[in-house]
């Protein structure tokens, strides 16, 4: 992080030493901001002058890696204030590929960190292999990746997991009562924990699966078989293969969660996060003691009888997921193709389409309250679209015409339209909208746009296009980041954005939106009033204190090897969070704040291994910049569902 120059002093002259105790009195404070993963070469650059006092007439150089400048100019005029500095642009455009410095003087002085500017297949090649790597390092179960930050495979006493009915909770989030088993058991053995705990959540799995799929799908050559850096068809696959365990086609039965989170009010049983501690100690943890049973055998949560009707936000993402591996896997796999497409359309026939109270979510439900769902059955049945117009289907099918799903599709999207919650979030793991619509536009397309549905391509695209303009002006920030940096998943959503924005200008190539996708992806690697990368990994500056055991017990807590790379944080919200547990590094050493000062508009961030509010990653969380990155370096999807330009 840059820091002012030291003023000159002299020890010899009174004269000097007062005008230099004058200048001290009124100096300025100044910060550059920048994308630390870099710039495309040859398009507008953006970074930003953070001042402690109005600096008005400051003039920035930008110098190359041997020191030479290549560009010069005046800061623009103010864009806002954020908590008390002043924040102005500096507006660049350079075309040859090197690492750069920015540096002001005058009223105030201050140097960026380096930054790069260069292709975006340069740029975001590493960035992408980073989040493959870790999900990677998330696997649970005995085909876990043997990486510097594991060694061994944890959880094996999943493969014989007890199912119980799903617990009561109080208003405390503590369990009522004693867990009942179903008795079935069940493998749960595999799949990514959730996020710095090892709970297994269908739930947030589901959305990833779902993104991921359609990366492998639409960017081969980023994200799939063509890909010698970023292949993701293998972690896609063992994604789905959990999600075939939690769902029992045969006798139409779905399990959503693998372990507790929160304790029980009449018992001392000890839950997930009541202790820290590597994976592989979970199987024998305790010993024979009872206290400790759910740590050594996971409880598994059953959703509800056979065959009843499914909670419809899972119903839509579970479709969604199994109709995109046959897209996916139906040439390569066919037995793994076949048996998808079969418990896609199972489950989305199963889907309660008027539901009542919470959705099922996770137990508690607290730990991830969606309230949306008719995104989730637009894109599943949007996916089934796709899947069934390939053709070369199995027997048995409910359903074998592909216009079916796309007149349910659209039936889902003009309910979301006209729903209560349109407008109210963009792409992230409470709403797909912004992908969904997408989707749709393109099954529209391929289609032939056919007369007779509910919703026109028109509508689908003012509706994402609304969604980006409505959340910007929600969140009234001087950097123009598209999010409220006092809301909640603040990165995901940053990256979601990049991806609606990439989207809307795809079909309509508005070129303003290919602005903000970029100016939204640099707001989140460093472009911010922190100056910090929010994923690991990535840029000068990222978080070396996460709240991840793993990354916390075996990696480094400075920023060097090894670290959890790829791994996307919460980032910024309206509060830290604070709590010890026994066995956790302290981190920072000496638990300081060094982030503090640049708080504002009720946005906080804190590095600190005790904030699982800020500095936690998660499955989700990290979802969105995959697709962000696989979309900046391709420039367009391709495969099947694409839309003629």
């Amino acid at each position: 992080m840059s820091r002012p120059a030291h003023r000159f002093r002299s020890t010899f002259n009174f004269l000097p030493i007062l005008f230099a105790l004058v200048a001290s009195a009124h100096a300025v404070t100044g910060y550059i901001r920048v994308n630390q993963i870099g710039y495309e070469a040859g398009l507008s650059m953006r970074a930003y002058l953070m001042t402690t006092s109005a600096a008005n007439g400051v003039n920035y150089i930008v110098k190359n890696s041997a020191g030479t400048t290549v560009a010069s100019g005046a800061a623009g005029a103010k864009l806002g204030a954020w908590g008390s500095y002043s924040v102005y642009p500096i507006d660049f455009t350079l075309s040859t590929a090197d690492t750069y410095t920015i540096s002001v003087g005058g009223p105030v002085t201050a140097t960026s960190p380096g930054f790069r500017v260069d292709t975006p297949v340069n740029l975001y090649t590493t960035p992408l292999a980073n989040n493959l790597y870790f999900y990677e390092n998330e696997r649970d179960g005995p085909n876990f990746i043997s990486t510097p930050l594991r060694t061994a495979a944890g959880h094996l006493n999943d493969a014989s997991a007890t199912a119980y009915s799903s617990p009561t909770f109080n208003n405390n989030d503590l369990i009522i009562g004693s867990l009942s088993p179903t008795g079935a058991t069940i493998n749960a053995e595999g799949g990514w924990w959730d996020a710095g705990d090892y709970l297994k959540f269908v739930q947030t799995h589901s959305y990833v699966v779902a993104l991921m799929l359609i990366g492998v799908r639409d960017f081969p050559n980023q994200m799939g078989s063509l890909s010698t850096t970023s292949n993701f068809s293998n972690e896609a696959q063992f994604g789905l293969s959990w999600l075939q365990r939690m769902w029992n086609d045969s006798t139409q039965t779905l399990y959503y969660q693998v372990g507790i989170g929160t304790d029980f009010k009449s018992y001392n049983y000890v839950s997930d996060h009541d202790i820290w501690r590597l994976p592989q100690a979970d199987d024998t943890y305790g010993g024979s003691n009872s206290q400790d049973q759910y740590i050594r055998h996971r409880p598994v949560f059953v959703a509800g009888d056979a065959g009843g009707a499914i909670s419809p936000n899972l119903a839509g993402r579970l479709a969604a997921d199994f109709a995109e591996c046959f897209q996916v896997f139906d040439a390569t796999n066919p037995t793994l193709a076949n048996q998808c497409i079969l418990e896609a359309e199972h489950i989305f026939d199963l889907a309660n389409t008027s539901p009542t109270g919470n959705l099922l979510t996770t137990a508690p439900y607290d730990f991830y309250p969606e309230n949306e769902w008719r995104d989730d059955l637009e894109l599943g049945a949007t996916e089934l679209y796709f899947a069934l117009q390939r053709g070369n289907l199995p027997a048995g099918l409910p359903h074998t015409d592909p216009m079916y799903y796309l007149t349910a599709a659209a039936n889902w999207a003009y309910a979301y339209i006209n729903g209560p919650n349109d407008q109210t979030d963009t792409l992230n793991l409470y709403d797909v909208s912004g992908l969904a619509h997408f989707e749709l536009y393109r099954a529209i397309t391929l289609a032939g746009n056919p007369s007779g549905l509910v919703v026109t391509q028109t509508q689908l695209l003012d509706d994402i296009e609304n969604q980006i303009t409505t959340s910007v002006a929600n969140a009234d920030d001087p950097f123009g980041f598209g999010w409220p940096w006092n809301s909640y998943d603040t990165i995901s959503h940053g990256a979601g954005l990049s991806v609606m924005a990439k989207e809307v200008y795809y079909l309509s190539n508005n070129g303003a939106y290919a602005t903000d996708s970029r100016r939204w992806l640099s707001n989140i690697s460093g472009a911010n009033a922190w100056g910090v990368t929010f994923t690991v990994g990535d840029g000068e500056t990222f978080p070396d204190c996460m709240q991840h055991q793993v990354a916390n017990l075996v990696g480094s807590l400075n920023g060097q090897p090894p670290v959890l790379d790829g791994a996307v944080v919460e980032g910024p919200t309206d509060a830290s969070s604070s709590g010890l547990v026994s066995g956790m590094l302290t981190c920072p050493p000496g638990g300081g704040d060094e982030y503090k000062k640049f708080n504002g508009k009720g946005a906080v961030y804190k590095d600190n291994v005790q904030s699982y509010t800020t500095d936690e990653p998660a499955i989700d969380l990290t979802a969105t910049s995959f697709l962000m990155y696989a979309w900046r370096i391709a420039g367009a999807p391709s495969g099947t569902p694409t839309v003629p330009r």
